[in-house]
Protein backbone atom coordinates (compact mmCIF):
# COMPACT_ATOMS: atom_id res chain seq x y z
CA UNK A 1 0.00 0.00 0.00
CA UNK A 2 1.00 3.67 -1.15
CA UNK A 3 1.90 5.90 1.91
CA UNK A 4 -0.24 9.38 2.16
CA UNK A 5 2.26 11.98 0.94
CA UNK A 6 1.28 15.30 2.20
CA UNK A 7 3.24 18.50 1.31
CA UNK A 8 3.53 21.28 4.60
CA UNK A 9 4.83 24.42 5.36
CA UNK A 10 6.59 25.50 8.26
CA UNK A 11 7.70 28.97 9.50
CA UNK A 12 10.36 29.58 12.41
CA UNK A 13 9.25 32.43 13.30
CA UNK A 14 12.05 34.52 14.62
CA UNK A 15 11.86 37.71 17.26
CA UNK A 16 14.72 40.43 16.83
CA UNK A 17 16.40 38.96 20.26
CA UNK A 18 16.64 35.25 18.46
CA UNK A 19 13.57 33.90 20.54
CA UNK A 20 11.89 31.16 18.50
CA UNK A 21 7.81 31.26 18.50
CA UNK A 22 6.54 27.64 18.74
CA UNK A 23 3.07 26.12 19.08
CA UNK A 24 1.68 23.04 20.70
CA UNK A 25 -0.05 20.49 18.65
CA UNK A 26 -4.08 19.46 20.42
CA UNK A 27 -3.45 15.77 22.01
CA UNK A 28 -6.35 15.00 19.48
CA UNK A 29 -4.29 15.01 16.47
CA UNK A 30 -1.47 13.56 14.35
CA UNK A 31 1.55 13.72 17.04
CA UNK A 32 -0.65 15.60 19.50
CA UNK A 33 0.91 17.14 22.91
CA UNK A 34 4.75 17.86 20.99
CA UNK A 35 5.68 21.41 19.82
CA UNK A 36 5.72 22.41 16.58
CA UNK A 37 6.65 24.98 14.18
CA UNK A 38 3.57 27.06 13.10
CA UNK A 39 2.59 25.90 9.50
CA UNK A 40 0.01 23.61 7.75
CA UNK A 41 -0.74 21.82 4.67
CA UNK A 42 -0.31 23.15 1.03
CA UNK A 43 -3.00 22.96 -1.16
CA UNK A 44 -2.80 21.83 -4.37
CA UNK A 45 -4.07 25.37 -6.27
CA UNK A 46 -1.14 27.17 -3.58
CA UNK A 47 2.70 27.83 -3.87
CA UNK A 48 4.55 27.46 -0.54
CA UNK A 49 4.19 31.31 0.24
CA UNK A 50 0.77 31.21 -0.17
CA UNK A 51 0.38 28.31 2.01
CA UNK A 52 2.32 29.85 4.61
CA UNK A 53 0.74 32.89 4.79
CA UNK A 54 -2.71 31.68 4.72
CA UNK A 55 -1.52 29.07 7.74
CA UNK A 56 0.35 31.09 9.76
CA UNK A 57 -3.05 33.93 9.60
CA UNK A 58 -5.16 31.27 10.50
CA UNK A 59 -3.33 29.63 13.04
CA UNK A 60 -1.60 32.45 15.23
CA UNK A 61 -2.94 35.47 14.00
CA UNK A 62 -0.17 36.94 11.94
CA UNK A 63 0.60 38.88 8.65
CA UNK A 64 4.21 37.68 7.35
CA UNK A 65 6.22 40.40 5.25
CA UNK A 66 6.98 37.76 1.61
CA UNK A 67 10.21 40.19 1.36
CA UNK A 68 10.59 39.01 5.10
CA UNK A 69 10.62 35.38 4.65
CA UNK A 70 14.00 32.79 3.47
CA UNK A 71 13.72 29.18 2.77
CA UNK A 72 15.53 27.10 5.65
CA UNK A 73 15.41 23.51 4.31
CA UNK A 74 13.38 20.88 2.88
CA UNK A 75 12.54 17.68 4.59
CA UNK A 76 10.86 14.59 3.72
CA UNK A 77 9.85 12.24 6.70
CA UNK A 78 8.31 8.81 6.71
CA UNK A 79 5.88 8.34 9.66
CA UNK A 80 4.43 4.73 9.95
CA UNK A 81 1.26 5.91 7.80
CA UNK A 82 1.77 8.73 5.82
CA UNK A 83 5.21 10.96 3.98
CA UNK A 84 5.46 14.23 5.47
CA UNK A 85 7.52 16.20 2.90
CA UNK A 86 8.08 19.98 5.02
CA UNK A 87 8.93 23.35 3.37
CA UNK A 88 10.54 25.15 6.31
CA UNK A 89 11.19 28.81 6.04
CA UNK A 90 12.59 31.25 8.33
CA UNK A 91 10.64 34.30 8.99
CA UNK A 92 11.90 37.69 10.51
CA UNK A 93 8.99 40.43 9.94
CA UNK A 94 5.20 40.16 10.41
CA UNK A 95 2.51 42.37 11.64
CA UNK A 96 -0.22 41.04 14.55
CA UNK A 97 0.88 39.74 17.79
CA UNK A 98 1.64 36.12 17.44
CA UNK A 99 -0.86 33.59 19.84
CA UNK A 100 -2.78 30.62 19.21
CA UNK A 101 -5.58 31.61 17.21
CA UNK A 102 -7.41 28.10 16.96
CA UNK A 103 -6.69 27.67 21.08
CA UNK A 104 -3.06 26.09 21.32
CA UNK A 105 -0.69 26.74 23.58
CA UNK A 106 2.57 28.84 22.09
CA UNK A 107 5.56 30.81 23.65
CA UNK A 108 8.73 32.36 22.54
CA UNK A 109 11.56 30.46 23.62
CA UNK A 110 14.95 31.01 23.91
CA UNK A 111 16.67 29.05 20.88
CA UNK A 112 19.40 27.48 23.51
CA UNK A 113 16.51 26.15 24.93
CA UNK A 114 15.29 24.14 22.55
CA UNK A 115 16.26 20.77 23.36
CA UNK A 116 13.93 21.15 26.28
CA UNK A 117 10.96 20.96 24.39
CA UNK A 118 9.40 17.96 22.57
CA UNK A 119 8.84 17.95 18.65
CA UNK A 120 7.76 15.42 16.19
CA UNK A 121 10.58 13.08 14.53
CA UNK A 122 9.92 14.98 11.41
CA UNK A 123 11.35 18.37 13.34
CA UNK A 124 14.43 17.07 14.74
CA UNK A 125 15.80 18.27 10.83
CA UNK A 126 14.45 21.69 11.05
CA UNK A 127 16.15 22.00 14.78
CA UNK A 128 19.42 21.09 13.70
CA UNK A 129 19.32 23.49 10.48
CA UNK A 130 18.22 26.05 12.57
CA UNK A 131 20.72 25.60 15.17
CA UNK A 132 23.21 25.46 12.53
CA UNK A 133 21.66 28.47 10.51
CA UNK A 134 22.17 31.00 13.90
CA UNK A 135 25.45 28.68 15.22
CA UNK A 136 24.11 27.70 18.19
CA UNK A 137 25.55 24.80 19.44
CA UNK A 138 23.03 23.14 22.42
Amino acid sequence: MDKKRIRVVAAAIMAADNRLFIAKRPEHVHQGGLWEFPGGKQESNETALQALERELAEEIGIRIDAEAVFPLVEIAHDYPDKQVVLDVYRVHNFSGDAHGAEGQETRWIDLHEINQYAFPAANQGIIRALLAHYQISV
